[in-house]
Order: C-alpha cells, then sequence, then structure tokens
C-alpha cells in the first residue's frame, strides 16, 4: 500500500479502473512488511525488527510541545507526504541473484498539488525499500507480485473513495437524492451517465499508515464476533490507513479524512488471495451524516419494497 508509494511528477491521464489484475500466479503473498502482510505469515517467517526509527510505517514523532515547524533532523530523510524515503534506489541489491523490473506503473490517483498522480514503485524499488527496513529474508522472486498486489489494493481503495465523493462531493442534499435509491441504484445510475462530470474528481494530498490502531468499526466487529461468530467472525484486520483527500465543492477546497480497514479472507479455490476493504470517511460531524445516509437509504430502500415496485413498473 501507501508505505511504498514514492513521490513523483508524472501525469497520466486519471481512470476509475485498476490497471491491472491480481496476478494468478503462485505467490502472490503480500510482502513480509506493512502493509499487505497476514499475520500467519509474519508468524511463520519474522524478520529482525529493524530500527524504531524506521519501523513501517513510520509515525512522525510528537512535536506540538517542541515550539518548532519542523522535524528534528534525523527524521528529515522522510518525505512528509508518505514517510517513505525520498530517494528509493534502482540499483541491484548486494548478493541479489534475480534480475528485477526498474519500470515504475503510474497510479490513477491524482496528487493533492496538483502535479500529476502518485506513482508506484518498481519491483526493485520495492526489494531495496524491504531491505533498507530490515526485511534481509524477502525471497526476490516474489517482488513482482508484491507490487501487482499492493498496486491493485491501492487502485481498489481509491476506486470506494471516489463512489464516496460522487455521492456526497456536492453536499448532503445532493448526496440524499442518490442514496435514496439504494446501493444498486445510486450505482446503476452512474453507469447510464447520471451525475457524470458533475463533481470535481478527488486527489490525494498525503497517507500515513496505522496497523496498530484498531479503528472503532474494527474493534466491535471484533466483539461481535465473539458474541455471534457465524454472523461477525472473522480475523481482525491485517493493515490500516488514512488517507487524506481534497474535496472541492462551490469553489471551496475542504480535507477529508477516510479511513480504510485491511482484511484478508479465504482463498479462492484456484488459489488467488482475497482481501477486504472497508472504506469509509472518518467521524465527523459532516462525514456521520454521510455515513449514515448511505447505509441507511440502502436500508430503508430495500426494506420498504422500493426495488419490487420499480421492477413492477418496468
Amino acid at each position: 500500500m501507501g508505505w511504498f508509494w514514492a513521490d513523483a511528477d508524472i501525469s497520466v491521464v486519471n481512470a476509475r479502473g485498476a490497471p491491472h489484475a491480481i496476478p494468478s500466479g503462485g505467490d502472490v503473498n503480500p510482502p513480509p512488511s506493512c502493509p499487505m502482510h497476514k499475520p500467519e505469515v509474519i508468524a511463520a517467517s519474522k524478520p529482525p525488527t529493524p530500527p524504531a526509527e524506521s519501523a513501517c510505517p513510520y509515525t512522525p514523532p510528537d512535536s506540538s510541545n517542541t515550539g518548532q515547524s519542523k522535524l528534528p533532523s534525523k527524521y528529515s530523510k522522510y518525505n512528509p507526504l508518505n514517510y517513505m524515503f525520498y530517494d528509493l534506489s534502482q540499483d541491484t541489491a548486494e548478493n541479489q541473484t534475480v534480475a528485477l523490473p526498474t519500470e515504475r506503473e503510474p497510479s490513477t490517483i491524482p496528487k493533492g498539488t496538483g502535479e500529476g498522480n502518485w506513482e508506484y514503485p518498481s519491483p526493485q524499488q520495492m526489494y531495496n525499500a524491504l531491505l533498507r527496513k530490515g526485511f534481509t529474508d524477502t525471497d526476490a522472486t516474489a517482488v513482482e507480485s508484491m507490487v501487482s498486489v499492493h498496486n491493485f489494493l491501492n487502485e481498489g481503495a481509491w476506486a470506494e473513495i471516489v463512489e464516496w465523493e460522487r455521492r456526497f462531493g456536492k453536499g448532503l442534499v445532493k448526496g440524499w437524492e442518490m442514496c435514496k435509491r439504494g446501493e444498486a441504484g445510486s450505482v446503476a445510475g452512474a453507469d447510464i451517465g447520471l451525475d457524470k462530470d458533475e463533481v470535481p474528481q478527488p486527489s490525494l494530498m498525503r497517507f500515513q499508515g496505522r496497523p496498530k490502531d484498531m479503528t472503532p468499526k474494527a474493534a466491535m466487529i471484533q466483539i461481535m464476533g465473539k458474541v455471534y461468530p457465524s454472523a461477525f467472525g472473522t480475523e481482525p484486520p491485517f493493515d490500516r490507513h488514512d488517507w487524506y483527500i481534497q474535496r472541492e465543492h462551490d469553489g471551496k477546497k475542504e480535507e477529508i479524512r477516510y479511513v480504510i480497514d485491511y482484511y484478508s479472507g479465504p482463498p479462492e479455490p484456484t488459489g488467488e488471495p482475497v482481501f477486504y476493504l472497508d472504506v469509509r470517511p472518518a467521524v465527523t460531524t459532516t462525514q456521520a451524516v454521510e455515513r449514515l445516509m448511505r447505509w441507511g437509504g440502502d436500508v430503508w430502500y430495500r426494506a420498504s419494497g422500493a426495488s419490487v415496485r420499480e421492477e413492477q413498473r418496468k
């Protein structure tokens, strides 16, 4: 996920779809480091613990009481937009026996600066980043699959955010007009061109990995899973990210924080891994109303029989 994103100035056409599908090869497990890892993988082969200042993901120190606007010099090597190294090397690592591609894939995610889109790392950069973090037992032959999973999940998370913004980017009133048609109705409206280009595309300003901070929703699901395991039983999310996006409405720009929980599910019969993303805006007064509208609108639409009545009109 975002831990590996590097800052690059590249302009591409923005699109909602993922650039490629998850590979169907033999080893498609996420990297053993942050963020696309599975708990059982780490338990089976736990890498050396990296130094605290380079642990993944990096969380900046609280400098609110220092009276200084700049981070200490020891942290100056990190990009403040993603708290990752500025210089992700493309050089072949020492003792590396497998040649890795150095081509970098552009994402469909616009930067908040307006300077093009975010760019994903090359497999060589990812491998070097893993080594630099202390994960010296990383299998170089699996890195290309790691990059594919990493990029695919980022694109999926962004598609969910774009859908939220399509509904609520022009305010709560417009949002309710879509949500009252239910989830299926709102998506169908988008498919036939309703609301097309009405909402300015959001852009990603910065992001932060917070794997140790379980969201209240995820914690509640774990509690419900103990009470009703057949309905809510699931493993806790293996990662969490906070993405800060820029929303523009009526000429005003607003920063919205989105929370993303990452879950892994049972693999497909063919062996492909399965992941679930729970993407929603963080709870503020306005965003709480948005979440209630989207969930409540869909429940009311189905419970009131509106979907049946619409079928009968056809």
